[in-house]
């Protein structure tokens, strides 16, 4: 599934039939000889809500929320046969709301974000910090088109004095009173990624608090060209990510060659 360009390996799990190791799970997720994705979910059983999803980076590890992984989850719950647009789902032992709009795209409630650090200084950059399900550094570069987010996404993560465990780092610029034009350097992955739901809500509230955005529903244009929206109130109390879930294709793949398929 594609979740704004954010891609996921989605597996039903709610049998508990399948333990996957970190070692497969990484193998799975290479581009070029694996299926290749940004991480890879399971939708699981939950005894108070609809469903529990469980994300894996792209590296095989246990991964902190995931945004767009929420909005892919849902919309791959209802396919798997929860027949509702309406869902309660848990994640990391933290309840999530969302919703199947009617134009397709789905709407999933996020929790107030925690952890704001003002402004520091880290690798030569003027950053933010905020918690918004995972860890981000918020970044602003008038050049983000040209910027090598790679290379320097990757010095800023690594920085072991303020991210000892790691942090996503998004850089924007805010062009326009509720637009942000936002490149991520994601952690698991260790690579840019086409869109970063967390990193998107990250970015709007970091930028609203500093006065940057006046608008409360922000448009964000991510690298893969979608725009993900935004909307929250004064308080941060009731954030919301609007954005695209799709499934992009469904198949087999082989556990081991000694073993049968199991489909995904």
């Amino acid at each position: 599934m594609s979740g704004a360009g954010n891609d996921f390996i989605m597996i039903d799990n709610r049998a508990q039939r399948l333990a996957l190791s970190q070692e497969v799970i990484a193998k799975w997720c290479q581009r070029g000889t694996g299926i290749g994705a940004d991480g890879l979910i399971l939708l699981e059983e939950s005894d108070r809500c609809d469903f529990a999803m469980r994300y894996y980076n792209a590296d095989g590890k246990l991964g902190s929320m995931c945004g767009n992984g929420g909005r892919c989850v849902t919309r791959f719950a209802q396919h798997r046969g929860i027949e509702k647009t309406q869902f309660a789902f848990e994640a990391n032992g933290e309840l999530y709301r969302s919703e199947i709009l009617s134009d397709g795209r789905v709407k999933l409630r996020m929790n107030p974000p925690k952890a704001f650090r003002d402004k520091f200084l880290v690798e030569g950059y003027e950053a933010y910090f905020i918690d918004t399900g995972s860890p981000h550094v918020i970044i602003y570069a008038p050049d983000v088109e040209t910027l090598d987010v790679f290379g320097e996404g990757k010095k800023v993560r690594s920085n072991p004095a303020f991210f000892p465990n790691g942090a996503n780092v998004n850089f924007l610029r805010v062009v326009a009173p509720d637009s942000i034009r936002i490149r991520t350097f994601e952690r698991g992955v260790e690579n840019e990624t086409l869109a970063c739901g967390t990193g998107c809500v990250a970015a709007a509230l970091v930028s609203h608090r500093l006065g940057k955005l006046r608008s409360r529903l922000a448009n964000l244009l991510v690298q893969s060209g979608e725009t993900i929206q935004v909307e929250f109130d004064e308080a941060f109390e009731n954030v919301f990510l609007i954005g695209s879930a799709e499934i992009v294709f469904e198949g087999y793949i082989q556990l081991s060659p000694r073993r049968s398929l199991s489909t995904i």
